[in-house]
């Protein structure tokens, strides 16, 4: 007697009918005060791990959390992979309720 196989998955194999949405920069972040900001502040490198690269000068609160635009005090580098995981946990706070 054979053995039965297992069949693959047909929904696998579907192409996704919903297109993600293109990625469009507040225009904050094109203005020449943002520009000088990051001309200005100091320490080029990760707060999180030290890296210099692809850093990303980055919101300690978040400008939708009631954090300040242009604050020194509120402005830290991150590298991208640092960045984005904590933007995907402010985003996942926010979808929460704030908890």
């Amino acid at each position: 007697m054979g053995r039965l196989k297992s069949m693959p998955s047909r929904l696998g194999s579907m192409p996704s009918r919903v297109a993600a949405m293109p990625k469009v920069a507040d225009r904050f972040y094109q203005s020449p005060e943002w520009a000088e900001a990051r001309r200005r502040q100091p320490d080029k490198w990760c707060a999180v791990c030290g890296s210099t690269k692809r850093l990303i000068l980055d919101h300690k609160q978040e400008r939708k959390d009631g954090g300040a635009d242009l604050d020194p005090a509120n402005l830290e580098w991150l590298c991208q992979p640092h960045h984005n995981a904590k933007t995907a946990e402010a985003r996942a706070r926010r979808a929460r309720g704030g908890r």
